[in-house]
């Protein structure tokens, strides 16, 4: 049998107060939270189920509704992102990616088939390339699309070929 929330009573009244006031469906929903359980005895599950969420979802609620004036400056927010699951932390992928930026600056082009060949080596496991490509964009790198002209020709050249080409090219 699942265990009873119990709830202070001046959390339950500033609960109901914040769903008389309630603007958006968080706040309502933030209220709802710790009202069903306190007044109509429901389980987080129940609750759950009456709000849309999940059952973790109603703690988090039931967490995050305000605490009372005096403690609220002390209870920092809670941010939930992040990278969780990190092979490398930045540092290291900075360090890793070093050789290919040098050979960058010097006007060489970046070829994914030997970094993943890296990594892959570095991990000892296999490494997708979308991974690769996940990992130059977290450091600013981008895909830089080849120019409509080579930076070489020479469009007086080409003028004089367009003049004096055969009519009819023909393979030989």
């Amino acid at each position: 049998m699942p265990r009873t929330s119990t709830h202070d009573s001046s959390v339950v009244k500033r609960a109901q107060l914040a769903a008389d006031a309630a603007t958006d469906l968080r706040e309502l929903r933030r209220a709802q939270s710790i009202l069903l359980p306190a007044l109509m005895g429901a389980t987080l599950e129940q609750t759950a189920a009456i709000l849309g969420v999940g059952r973790a979802t109603v703690c988090r609620l039931q967490k995050s509704f305000p605490p009372p004036r005096a403690s609220r400056a002390a209870a920092p927010a809670r941010k939930w992102g992040g990278r969780r699951n990190c092979w490398m932390t930045l540092d290291e992928e900075k360090e890793f990616l070093s050789p290919w930026l040098e050979a960058a600056a010097k006007g060489n082009l970046l070829v994914v088939a030997p970094i993943r060949a890296a990594l892959a080596q570095r991990l000892r496991q296999p490494v997708k390339a979308s991974v690769i490509y996940r990992l130059l964009a977290r450091h600013g790198w981008r895909k830089v699309a080849p120019d409509t002209r080579h930076p070489k020709s020479s469009p007086a050249a080409q003028q004089e070929w367009k003049k004096n080409s055969p009519r009819h090219w023909r393979p030989c």
